[in-house]
């Protein structure tokens, strides 16, 4: 199994194979707008500006779960997103990570890189490195700075 093998939700309601992502180099965030690591939205942006066309993907997963810090509709989120950040990677529907109505995407993500907490998610901003063969490789987590992870992408990227 590989991450190929999800179908998530896009913003607008879509379903979204994750397997049209495949070959690519993907990093993988829980987000939150109104958290103190949301300015990593420009750290992400400029990761995305510098590898996306060398063939890294960000996938952004909106997550209300810590302390209520994603709130808003999913448009309300891509407005705030668009307004204070101009990012242009693909944003999807609002998620639960943890519990037991946790996308099933995150629920696979935990299992491969299970991390600090059991494998849960501790807060807004995990990030999940996959690489081209849709193998979750790394996870950081949310003081990683995304500027950090920028030699692990590139060496991806070149693999």
């Amino acid at each position: 199994m590989t991450i190929y093998d999800f179908k998530v939700k896009a913003m607008n309601g879509d379903e979204v194979k994750l397997s049209e992502y495949q070959g690519k180099v993907l990093l993988i965030v829980n987000t939150a707008t109104r958290c103190g690591f949301t300015p990593q939205y420009k750290g992400l942006q400029a990761l995305y500006d510098r590898y996306r066309a060398e063939g890294l993907e960000i996938l952004d997963f909106p997550c209300n779960q810590f302390a209520g810090q994603a709130p808003g509709s999913e448009l309300e989120i891509a407005g705030f997103c668009q307004t204070n950040f101009q990012i242009s990677f693909p944003q999807f529907s609002k998620i639960l990570v943890n519990g037991i109505n946790a996308e099933p995407l995150y629920k696979y993500l935990k299992k491969e890189k299970g991390g600090f907490f059991g494998g849960a998610i501790k807060w807004n901003f995990t990030k999940f490195l996959v690489d081209k063969k849709g193998r979750v490789v790394a996870r950081y987590a949310p003081t990683d700075k995304p500027e950090d992870i920028s030699e692990a992408i590139e060496k991806l990227l070149r693999a």
